[in-house]
């Protein structure tokens, strides 16, 4: 009876359905001396977690010593070298940012009459493309409900 309810356990465990409580028993089970032979290949699986809580830490880890403030003079160097880089590209940047030519207000009409068709062709425009997207979805729409009718 036991030994049907460890197999049991085990399909349950490999199809993610058991509870903590089961777990813990399928490892209290294969954690014992007394494994049924044709489970001991299970063994290993459930043995780790135990395995694992057992082991420890037992190296020393060298401890190295804090270096000095003193910097070398090829440090140096490069902090310095990267500073000048940095300064260097905020001013190029600066520079033709500000000496760049104002540029043209291309899209302003000044006749409301202009202004109002230019509007209504850039409207239809828009439309067009929203009425091909909506075409579009009428297949998607057949689609669904064939699928519907299929699979009832």
């Amino acid at each position: 009876m036991a030994l049907d309810r460890i197999e049991n356990l085990i399909e349950k465990y490999f199809d993610a359905k058991t509870t903590i409580a089961e777990e813990k028993e399928l490892k209290a089970y294969f954690t014992s001396t007394n494994v049924a032979q044709h489970l001991e290949q299970y063994k290993p699986i459930f043995g780790y977690v135990y395995q694992a809580k057992q082991e420890q830490f037992k190296a020393t880890l060298p401890l190295h010593k804090p270096h000095s403030n003193k910097k070398s003079p090829m440090t140096f160097w490069l902090s310095v070298a990267a500073s000048a880089t940095v300064f260097l590209g905020v001013g190029l940047f600066t520079y033709h940012s500000f000496n760049q030519p104002e540029t043209q207000n291309l899209g302003e009409i000044n006749d409301p009459e202009i202004a109002f068709r230019e509007t209504q062709k850039a409207l239809n425009m828009i439309s067009e493309q929203v009425n091909k997207g909506i075409g579009s979805m009428n297949y998607l729409n057949e689609y669904q409900q064939s699928k519907n009718k299929i699979f009832k």
